[in-house]
């Protein structure tokens, strides 16, 4: 965390210092965790315990940080869009315009020319239609 001290006004600065006053004399006043961990080790031991058994293997070693959960991968989708001269080029119509498809319509064609026929409808388009209302026919 960074603090830009010179864009504070005078206000904030003061209640900036106050803040850090309050937290320097909280962790001052503080045992030190090793003393603690002594005490809760003399203190489980003279109850016939060993930390291990009252807090489990978690109180033997650091906390660790949380980690996000890595992003699920999505399925395999069947392609959409087929080059009409070289068959084996095609696209799902998921991610970014291949670049067969992108010179092709740079050439003057549409998009919709390479749909393949009886799949679903088109998705690739100039502009996001988030928030805009639209209305497909059905053939």
């Amino acid at each position: 965390m960074t603090i830009d001290i010179e864009s504070l006004s005078l206000r904030e600065l003061g209640a900036l210092v106050v803040a850090a006053e309050q937290r320097k004399q909280l962790v001052s006043s503080r045992r030190p965790a090793s003393a603690v961990r002594r005490l809760l080790k003399a203190a489980a031991a003279e109850a016939g315990y060993t930390i291990e058994e009252l807090f489990g293997n978690e109180a033997t070693e650091t906390a660790a940080p949380a980690r996000k959960s890595p992003r699920r991968k999505s399925g395999k989708v069947a392609a959409k869009y087929r080059d009409s001269e070289y068959k084996r080029l095609t696209w799902s119509g998921r991610g970014r315009m291949p670049r067969w498809l992108t010179a092709r319509i740079q050439q003057g064609h549409k998009a919709t020319d390479f749909l393949i026929p009886g799949l679903a409808k088109p998705t690739a388009r100039k502009s996001s239609t988030i928030g805009k209302r639209t209305v497909v026919k059905k053939d």
